[in-house]
């Protein structure tokens, strides 16, 4: 069903010619949603009940891998992320789909979050984390960084707009680094990421939380690219 989808994107037109990619002057995210979809559902993507992101939520689109393998309706944008998701989540894979909301408390720090431009199959992208005073007794912190594909509304014939995740970058943290001692609340990773085959790099582009120990979403923060 979505080897259409993959071909849709591929059609699109290019995109300005991109000078910054970052969560910079974007305004945070209060709200995690996140819509998980079994690839052997056909009737998922498109299902009218799909539930929207609120005013103020970002979402996320996680395809699961089906019992069918690659004869799922939904295997071409399935990925194994969404289960590891689902386990840090401390929830079963649906049969069919899932739809979780998560609060951003949003009093923890501050989130920066972004991207470069992709290069032979990969693109550069980045998170980074500074605690506010009186939280370095809260680790072990979790970091959480997703390469997405943002789809508009009416793709494959979607009755909402996604963020099908391409890639997923998962580091945990516990409240110290590398850096100088008067930098210890820091926390930064950067990292290449594989672009899976099929994906329109025009629409990428990368949605990151910083979770606490005990699995509250404390920051939040998603890019946008700007043109030259």
């Amino acid at each position: 069903m979505l080897s259409a989808l993959l071909l849709a994107a591929g059609l699109a037109q290019p995109a300005l010619a991109q000078s910054s990619c970052a969560s910079d002057g974007q305004k945070r995210p209060l709200a995690l949603v996140e819509r998980f979809i079994n690839a052997d559902c056909a009737t998922c993507w498109t299902d009218p009940a799909t539930p929207p992101a609120t005013r103020g939520a970002v979402a996320l689109d996680w395809v699961l891998p089906g019992g069918q393998g690659e004869d799922a309706p939904l295997s071409a944008v399935a990925t194994r992320d969404g289960l590891k998701r689902l386990a840090a989540l401390g929830t079963a894979p649906p049969a069919a789909s899932l739809t979780l909301r998560t609060p951003v408390t949003g009093r923890a720090g501050a989130l920066r979050v972004a991207h470069g431009l992709p290069v032979s199959g990969y693109i550069g992208a980045s998170i980074a984390f500074k605690g506010s005073a009186g939280v370095s007794n809260s680790p072990p912190w979790t970091a959480w960084l997703a390469l997405v594909e943002a789809l508009p509304a009416g793709t494959e014939a979607s009755p909402v707009p996604r963020n099908l995740v391409r890639n997923l970058l998962h580091v945990p943290w516990d409240g110290r680094d590398q850096l100088p001692k008067q930098e210890q609340m820091r926390f930064i990773e950067s990292r290449p990421l594989d672009i899976p085959a099929g994906t329109n790099t025009d629409r990428l582009r990368v949605i990151g939380w910083m979770q606490d120990a005990s699995g509250r979403i404390v920051a939040a923060a998603q890019s946008r690219c700007t043109g030259k």
